[in-house]
């Protein structure tokens, strides 16, 4: 599944590698694959010797396949369409998976009231979905009309299944399946035992465990506003843990139209692209899907109110903003540790 917002954290660390009681050498497993329209990492170390590179991406291709199935708009049949056409006040069926994402993304919905799972007719509308962009600026009436159809509001969740309560409402997993899809695969190696790995889609990631010699996983953020086609650094954090971590940004997913900038980020409450001085948001989270969430939805609340949210809520926060004098930093007290 494609991924709507910004997310490009650079992975310094080439090889990994851990630290085991016995002395034998064991070397990494390095797999790489493509999922939800963009491209993965794993380097982890086995616990058993004779598990093989071949045999776990088989085990985690198999795993994203599903998850992609469940939720990809860009899969015909998948259960993310069934239910974008289903009637309304009709329950529908749904997976554990799709079942726990509807979950997360609902409780982020309401608790920042800028994340929102049933925005996709306005992505559509603003040229940031599967539809080409709009030749024109789209209208306030337009907005106005698909805004009426969008809300979390307007899910019903029960032991039946999942249903909604107007015509037209639309999923959108976009902010929220690509960490799910990190944590599925961290769960999936832990199962197996292992417990040093780092698992990266799309610039998003999950790490647990050190790598070489002992060493700690080391972590950068990228420099907004490096020049177009070079990717830099802007600050390399501290040993992280285990933890997922996320970063959004209006920096590359944008056009140009009728003399005006439109980023990718919408604000469900005006039904139009966000116009403020925040240009990167990093979260720090044990799950990357809620890390996931929460970096777009602080990234639409623009620089003041994502501080204030991440202090009420005790979350590890790094953000990024413009200012006459240049780039401006802030961290939270949750995130102070890392840096």
């Amino acid at each position: 599944m494609k991924k709507l917002v910004g997310i490009f954290v650079l992975l310094l660390t080439i090889i990994l590698s851990g630290c085991f009681d016995n002395k034998e050498d064991i070397q990494p497993i390095v797999i790489h694959g493509k999922t939800m329209g963009t491209t993965y990492t794993i380097k982890t170390f086995p616990t058993e010797p004779s598990l093989t590179a071949e045999a776990l991406k088989a085990d985690v291709d198999t795993l994203l396949v599903a998850v992609n199935q469940s939720m990809s708009p860009w899969v015909k049949n998948s259960e993310i369409n069934q239910f974008n056409a289903l009637a309304e006040n009709t329950f529908m069926p749904i997976s554990d998976d799709f079942k726990a994402v509807v979950i997360e993304s609902v409780r982020l919905g309401r608790s920042t009231e800028t994340l929102d799972v049933t925005m996709g007719p306005l992505i559509d509308l603003w040229g940031f979905g599967i539809d080409k962009r709009p030749t024109k600026t789209p209208t306030p009436e337009q907005i106005d009309k698909v805004k009426q159809t969008i809300g979390v509001d307007k899910l019903v969740l029960t032991d039946e299944g999942l249903a909604k309560t107007i015509e037209g409402l639309e999923l959108s997993f976009s902010a929220t399946a690509k960490g799910y899809g990190i944590d599925k695969v961290a769960e999936l190696l832990e199962s197996k035992g292992m417990t040093n790995y780092m698992v990266e889609i799309g610039g998003e990631l999950r790490i647990a465990g050190r790598k070489a010699l002992d060493q700690p996983w080391r972590i950068a953020i990228e420099q907004p506003d490096a020049p177009i086609g070079k990717r830099e650094v802007h600050r390399l954090l501290a040993e992280l843990g285990n933890m997922g971590m996320a970063t959004s940004g209006d920096y590359r997913i944008f056009y140009e139209m009728d003399g005006e900038t439109y980023t990718h980020l919408i604000d469900p409450a005006t039904g139009k692209p966000v116009k403020h001085d925040l240009v990167s948001v990093t979260v720090l989270h044990p799950s990357a899907m809620t890390a996931d969430g929460l970096a777009t939805a602080l990234t639409v609340m623009g620089t003041e109110r994502a501080k204030a949210y991440a202090e009420e809520h005790n979350l590890a926060v790094y953000l990024i903003s413009k200012s006459n004098e240049g780039l401006v930093t802030y961290s939270s007290p949750a995130f102070a540790p890392y840096l």
